[in-house]
């Protein structure tokens, strides 16, 4: 506070001159504070004429000055929220990015592995040793894709792209095919196995299906696992207002300290139980809890080392019909095209050349017609003279890619009529959007399975096919397999040694499917079909139909 300017010291002539240039005869000058600490200085001056400055008015100088403190303040925290924000974002971006590079990368080349597998697989002149060869090829792919799925599931669920894919099907179903498939597991522990259903609990529901069956293998195989005596108890509730489920599994393991109970759900961590197990990657519980959490639920844990475990879980849901639920099919061997169709033109479009391989050979060997090429533009020229009547579209590619080549050829009258199924190596579920709004009328991912690319074939075009005679039982139609061709596989069965039937059941029992193909490979050529549904059971981790099929 400075009254008139003539009061300054000696030392400060050179600012007293300054300011009586200026005419300024007093001053007052207040800091600025925010917090306690000073963040500025805010003043006052008078010309001409001097003044004394009150107490009210040094304080409503302080009072301002403050008011100026704390909004400068909040305005440099929202520029570095909005900072922190947008590197955020630009990292989410790059990670993304990434992830869907890598999942083009890695399943690109698996699709070829595993594809030329099952192409080699047709060809009855294979001697015994290549066809030991082949189904470990087939085998080893089949892992690594496993693996490599895991992987990306954990990484979209960082990057939170992970999608909730809801669908009708019948939960008491469900919760059967679980207790069968783990019942084994746990008796050869001399585990007690318990299911407990309330009479409430609705059995046609509408909720995703395959996160919910993965949430409870993973937290009922834990708790088999790490279980030496006693059992394991899976209750489930619900409640109608809203409707809502609630899943209880309680074991009589050895507990879990507190202070490693936050572990459970970091990414590849383990307890010191998991540890000293020796067994998986620390990602089974991480994922269950997002995929509970995408069903608008959460995991609880309730632990006392020495007595075992509680894991708890709620998830919403919507009621269904019976008529809504989809009946499981068991997969058919296509041998060739049915006589008397028309020649069904099919063009295939992949900048690899290994991809396009795979298609030509699997399809010219069935009796369609097949041209290729290796991006957009040519597709176009190709579609334009050869008019075919459905294209296997590639999305990513060089040159042009399917999304642009897809949306020129539906743009005409002519493309309408053209069939287009994109084939797409991305591990993201939101990419279907993107497919089918470029005007995709289908997609399928890579790795494919055979049986599933020729059957979009036979949906979208009316092919029909002969198949395998020890699969002729099931209808072109698409519909449920009859009791019959059940039968069929477990007479077949019971043709197998004693010893290979039980280890099969006990590889079920474990969820083993590298144990089950091994067992497979050891089938004799007289009995192609078993061998084949067995494979395809393990490969799509139907555990509890193996089971089913060996226990009568």
């Amino acid at each position: 506070m400075l009254d008139q300017v003539s009061d300054l010291p000696l030392e400060a002539a050179a600012e007293q001159s300054d300011l009586q240039q200026s005419d300024v005869q007093s001053m007052l000058i207040v800091p600025m504070m925010n917090g306690g600490k000073t963040c500025g200085y805010l003043g006052l001056d008078t010309v001409r004429v001097p003044r004394q400055w009150s107490p009210e008015t040094i304080k409503l100088l302080k009072m301002v000055g403050e008011f100026i403190a704390i909004a400068q303040g909040r305005h440099q925290a929202e520029v570095g929220l909005r900072q922190a924000k947008e590197i955020a974002d630009a990292a989410n971006r790059a990670k993304s990015e990434f992830l869907a590079s890598m999942s083009h990368e890695l399943r690109t080349p698996l699709n070829a592995i595993l594809g030329f597998s099952q192409v080699m697989n047709r060809d009855a002149g294979l001697s015994g040793d290549q066809q030991q060869y082949l189904n470990i090829i087939n085998r080893s792919g089949e892992h690594l894709l496993s693996l490599i799925n895991d992987i990306l599931e954990m990484s979209k669920i960082e990057a939170g792209r992970t999608t909730f894919n809801p669908n009708s099907f019948d939960l008491h179903r469900l919760l059967d095919s679980l207790e069968d498939m783990l019942r084994l597991r746990a008796e050869t522990k001399d585990l007690q196995l318990l299911f407990e259903r309330d009479p409430g609990v609705p059995q046609y529901i509408r909720t995703d299906e395959g996160k919910l069956r993965q949430v409870l293998i993973n937290l009922l195989g834990n708790a088999i696992k790490f279980t030496e005596t006693g059992g394991v108890t899976l209750r489930v509730r619900s409640e109608s207002e809203p409707l809502r489920l609630y899943f209880e599994i309680e074991d009589t393991g050895p507990g879990i300290a507190s202070e490693e109970i936050d572990k459970l759900f970091e990414a590849f961590g383990q307890t010191e139980t998991g540890r000293r197990s020796q067994q998986g990657t620390g990602l089974g519980l991480p994922i269950s809890r997002k995929f509970v959490q995408l069903m608008d639920g959460d995991i609880s844990v309730r632990s006392v080392v020495g007595q075992g475990s509680i894991f708890a879980f709620d998830i919403a849901l919507e009621p269904a019909q019976a008529s809504e639920v989809k009946t499981a099919q068991i997969p058919r061997k296509v041998l060739s095209l049915a006589p008397g169709q028309p020649r069904y033109r099919i063009l295939a479009v992949d900048d690899r050349l290994e991809s396009r391989l795979l298609l030509v050979r699997l399809l010219t060997s069935l009796g369609f017609e097949v041209q290729e090429a290796s991006n957009g533009e040519e597709a176009i020229q190709v579609w334009e003279s050869w008019q075919p009547h459905l294209i296997w579209m590639d999305m990513r590619m060089p040159v042009m890619d399917g999304y642009e080549a897809t949306q020129r050829i539906k743009a005409t009258m002519k493309g309408q009529a053209t069939v287009i199924i994109a084939l797409t190596a991305s591990a993201f579920e939101e990419e279907r959007t993107l497919i089918l709004s470029a005007g995709c009328d289908d997609f399928i991912r890579k790795p494919f399975r055979e049986e599933v690319l020729l059957d979009k074939i036979a949906e979208h075009l009316g092919v029909i096919y002969l198949y395998d005679e020890s699969r002729e039982s099931v209808a072109d139609t698409g519909q449920t397999a009859p009791e019959t061709a059940v039968g069929d596989v477990r007479t077949c069965l019971s043709r197998m040694p004693a010893h290979w039937f039980n280890q099969l059941q006990q590889a079920a029992a474990e969820c083993s499917d590298d144990l089950i193909l091994e067992l497979v490979e050891e089938i004799t050529p007289a009995e192609p079909s078993l061998a084949s549904h067995l494979r395809d059971l393990a490969n799509n981790f139907r555990f509890d139909q193996i089971l089913s099929l060996t226990q009568g």
